[in-house]
């Protein structure tokens, strides 16, 4: 490790061993660094020399614009009252606690500034989760928005470790603090090997953990995925869903397209039809979002709409955070002409390292390896299985998982991989096919059945409009297939229409995989990040 900038040392001290971590590689030419970097200079601090300063970077929904050179100064300001009000030092956790926005966006490139450590929350957290995270990461500084307070006050004990914040927004006292201070700010000359961000995990599993990254990973993540697959250009508007809180967000709408000099909008509510019509509105070339979204969004999008229609430029559309069925792919390209770039990433790897583009997407499949990055389908031992065996997903790359002082390390890395918890395929021509994760294969009569692929022909129905499959247990097979599913409008739940959904689910796949019991609801159970809950409907399932 190279001589760390951190006067506060929590972050070193906990990182796991090294023979704890997996094996990093760095075999593109970009992903070369030396030993100091602070994050903040190549995307936002060399806007300025690099002829960027004058473009849009940041625009939000009220209104909201500002150039890279105004992003700047006002991360410039914030990290001031950082440091020289608040008391900062290097190395020091910092709380983000706000919807995405600008405001957001300066507060992330603040911390960054100042050398400190950023720990983005979700903002349907409530007191006792951040009270879990504050405890955890032992947050010292916060950054909030003023309209997210009362959760946040009511997480601060009389022993917190949090002493020192500010807020913006009406009542905040953060803007009249920041006038203060000047429009620069000297860059921390931090370790390219210094923490920078604590990314806690969505909780799919129900025990958040906390994810520890270098401001190297930052920048190699842009060099990776975004640079081969998505190739966004300067001119792109980026748009979409996922909180800056998560990683799939923090890159997909702010790292990313500020790594090109392109510009981003950061929306503080991004339901299908407020995204829908942001689109159109700010003219967005590039969408995030994960596949539910874009499934409620299809039946208003059109290619006039948001391709060709009146400030309608968009051209390619991401799919992430869970598994992309064949349906929802095939309902978008059918609304809008344009083909998802699909993908998969994880919190502990930072971002996407499985995906392909539109012109090499094939339905089924997650994508290929992402160059920068090495991935195998492992048996049990941790050997690799043949093309067209089903196994655990074992990846390696320039980032990797790094878990906050927990036990749960020894799980996620072994032998110097990375094992993201997902079953998959991989066919003779290098593609990648999502089978499950792990934790979701059911074994129903000696027959292995994956999840997602019942769930997939389920939402080829036309009454279906979200649904989720688990095992849940049978005194005769060990386990049956069981399908939770929400209808659309206008189709009525019952015996009849449960026996329809079976009855199409065995003509879509395998009949022994169909669903033996089916449940409808009003919802289904969803993290913060909207991943699909299942182990919330197993556990029910158990108490019932």
């Amino acid at each position: 490790m190279h001589p760390s900038a951190h006067a506060d040392s929590f972050c070193r001290d906990k990182l796991p061993p090294p023979e704890a971590q997996p094996e990093f590689l760095f075999e593109l030419p970009a992903l070369q660094f030396g030993p100091q970097l602070n994050c903040a200079v190549p995307l936002l601090v060399d806007a300025g020399p690099q002829g960027r300063g004058a473009r849009r970077c940041v625009l939000g929904s009220d209104g909201t614009a500002w150039t890279y050179a105004e992003l700047l100064a006002q991360a410039s300001r914030m990290a001031h009252v950082l440091v020289q009000d608040m008391g900062l030092q290097p190395g020091n956790r910092v709380l983000l606690r706000a919807p995405n926005g600008p405001w957001m966006a300066a507060a992330f490139f603040a911390v960054m500034l100042a050398g400190g450590v950023a720990v983005p929350t979700m903002p349907l957290l409530r007191a006792r989760e951040l009270a879990v995270i504050i405890d955890k990461a032992r947050v010292s500084h916060a950054l909030i928005d003023m309209a997210l307070v009362d959760d946040f006050e009511a997480a601060l004990s009389p022993s917190s470790t949090l002493t020192q914040w500010r807020a913006w927004g009406s009542g905040g006292t953060l803007a009249l603090a920041m006038a203060s201070h000047a429009s620069a700010f000297e860059p921390v000359a931090t370790a390219s090997d210094d923490v920078c961000l604590l990314a806690f995990t969505s909780g799919t599993t129900g025990v958040p953990k906390a994810t520890m990254h270098y401001h190297r990973d930052l920048i190699a993540a842009c060099h990776c995925w975004p640079a081969h697959v998505l190739r966004p250009q300067a001119d792109d508007v980026f748009i979409g869903s996922p909180p800056l809180a998560f990683t799939f967000g923090l890159g997909g709408l702010l790292l990313f397209p500020m790594s090109v000099g392109a510009a981003c909008v950061l929306l503080d509510k991004a339901g299908p039809q407020q995204l829908l019509e942001a689109m159109a509105r700010f003219g967005a070339t590039v969408c995030v979002t994960a596949p539910t979204s874009y499934r409620a969004m299809a039946p208003g999008a059109t290619r006039a709409r948001l391709s060709t229609g009146q400030g309608g430029r968009l051209r390619l559309c991401v799919s992430a955070g869970e598994a992309l069925p064949s349906a929802t792919r095939a309902l978008w390209r059918e609304a809008t002409g344009i083909e998802i770039v699909d993908g998969i990433g994880a919190t502990e790897m930072l971002h996407i390292f499985i995906s392909a583009d539109a012109a090499h997407a094939r339905p089924g499949a997650t994508g290929t390896v992402v160059p920068g990055y090495r991935a195998c389908v492992m048996d049990e031992q941790g050997r690799p299985l043949p093309p067209g065996s089903v196994g655990r997903l074992a990846v390696k790359g320039p980032t990797g998982c790094r878990y906050l002082d927990d036990p749960r390390q020894a799980s996620y890395v072994q032998g110097g991989w990375n094992y993201t918890g997902d079953a998959y395929l991989l066919d003779a021509d290098g593609y990648f096919h999502h089978q499950a994760r792990t934790d979701d294969m059911i074994v129903s009569a000696g027959y292995n059945i994956g999840a997602p692929e019942v769930e997939a022909a389920l939402m080829a129905h036309p009454a279906v409009a979200e649904c989720a499959v688990a095992g849940v247990p049978d005194d005769e097979r060990g386990q049956i297939v069981k399908a939770w599913v929400v209808l659309q409008p206008g189709h009525e739940a019952g015996e009849a229409l449960a026996r329809a959904l079976q009855d199409h689910v065995k003509q879509q796949i395998a009949p022994y995989k169909y669903p033996r019991a089916v449940e409808f609801r009003g919802a289904l159970p969803r993290t913060n990040t909207g991943k699909l809950q299942r182990f919330v409907l197993r556990d029910e399932e158990k108490q019932a």
